[in-house]
């Protein structure tokens, strides 16, 4: 792999999983570019902001931390951790409303997921099949 790096994290913060971050790039805030895991996968599909009863909280950041923690339920499920997690696919409603709250998001996230972040992409969508959800996230993880 020329003009590649490849750093394996700290245990606490992926296992077996390795980042994979380009020689000269800038290092990622809140994601990485690659990550390089080996083991059992478990694939989450798109998790809105609902509980179990399908009652929406009211807010964008208080969606984005349900999301957050259906999606650990859901990992959990299948033997799995947010440390696990290697690629995260956010789809938000509005992209302002999501820049707006980056810095209570980072929060959010750090107190349902730890200190772990896989690649991950961003992509504002026109509209979630539930009218009350303002973004749905899916996550795949690989269990070593």
């Amino acid at each position: 792999m020329p003009n590649t790096t490849i750093r394996k994290l700290p245990p606490a913060r992926g296992g077996q999983h390795m980042t994979l971050q380009p020689a000269g790039w800038r290092q990622p805030k809140g994601y990485a570019n690659g990550i390089l895991a080996h083991g059992e996968f478990v694939f989450v599909g798109g998790m809105i902001g609902w509980d179990a009863n399908e009652k929406f909280p009211d807010g964008f950041v208080a969606q984005a931390r349900q999301a957050l923690e259906n999606i650990v339920a859901v990992l959990a499920e299948g033997g799995a951790r947010p440390q696990h997690i290697a690629r995260m696919t956010w789809y938000v409603c509005d992209i302002d409303e999501y820049l707006a709250a980056r810095k209570e998001l980072g929060a959010v996230y750090r107190a349902v997921m730890g200190d772990h972040f896989p690649a991950m992409a961003l992509v504002e969508v026109r509209r979630l099949v539930e009218p009350q959800a303002r973004l749905e996230i899916e996550a795949t993880a690989v269990v070593p």
